[in-house]
């Protein structure tokens, strides 16, 4: 085989892809009380929700950088393998951009980098695919165009458990936190070409994971049985057993999987989350 994929820690995978032994992530850094972590590396998931909720400190993301790639690109390309390089979106990282100078700077090999604009689940998604196509002995061209091909299919749709750290990471308002916290409204949220939209307000918990299922199927246009569906989860694993449980009663799809939310995601959402994504 001497296709490698990479993906940057933006994209947030089932174990069983994370596992699969072509594969490589780079991971972005996360800084708490000035002290820096390689995202999976010096730091996992649980230790970083644990961390988060016994201090309630906010930490900061920082990208892979041009270094991160290029160590990266040099050793497989100097293997003599062709390098497909996933990247969260480059609306919200600059990882993207980084995975692109290293490209430019590298003298041999075929490089390509290539912009999910989606996050965490939505991003995973593609790796996803990635992975089965090379399974299914696609080519390094078939794969990249399999990649592009599918940007329509990938949805994802999340919803935090509180407003509270999207306010503080500046991606919401702080009058709108507040209300929504005191009336207990949890906000559902998409991405769609890499811009991050609140869908709905939903008043109470018990009506989340319906609603969420039911607009899935929607943006589906009420058919999953060739897609891949992704459901994922922070610290608040109990949470998401209703989310799991509306999926197998009202959709068929070609797989579920599962995974739990990245350092990096989870930052600026908050350890506990539930989200879910569809793809073909």
């Amino acid at each position: 085989m001497n296709i490698q994929l990479l993906c940057d820690s933006l994209c947030d995978i089932p174990e069983e892809i994370i596992e699969k032994p072509y594969l490589e992530i780079v991971p972005l850094t996360v800084m708490f009380d000035n002290r820096e972590f390689k995202d999976g590396i010096d730091i996992s998931k649980e230790e970083f929700y644990e961390r988060v909720k016994s201090t309630g400190e906010i930490p900061k993301t920082s990208q892979a950088t041009y270094i991160d790639f290029k160590e990266v690109f040099d050793k497989y390309t100097s293997q003599g393998k062709k390098i497909i390089c996933i990247t969260g979106s480059s609306k919200s990282s600059g990882t993207f951009q980084s995975a692109s100078l290293a490209k430019d700077d590298c003298n041999e090999g075929d490089i390509e980098v290539f912009d999910t604009l989606n996050l965490s689940l939505g991003s995973g998604q593609y790796v996803i695919k990635a992975c089965e196509m090379l399974e299914e002995g696609k080519s390094y061209e078939e794969i990249i165009d399999g990649l592009e091909t599918m940007r329509e299919s990938v949805k994802l749709l999340f919803v935090p458990s509180t407003l509270t750290y999207l306010q503080k990471s500046g991606r919401v308002p702080s009058a709108t936190a507040m209300i929504g916290n005191l009336l207990h409204v949890k906000p559902l949220f998409n991405v769609e070409n890499g811009d991050i939209k609140m869908l709905e307000k939903i008043r109470g918990s018990k009506r989340v994971p319906s609603i969420m299922v039911d607009t899935l199927i929607k943006m589906n246009n009420g058919n999953l049985e060739d897609k891949i569906v992704t459901i994922g989860c922070g610290s608040n694993y109990e949470d998401v057993k209703g989310l799991e449980e509306e999926v197998r009663k009202k959709i068929k799809a070609r797989k579920v999987m599962f995974t739990r939310g990245g350092v990096c995601i989870c930052s600026h959402t908050g350890p506990d989350i539930i989200a879910l994504s569809s793809s073909i």
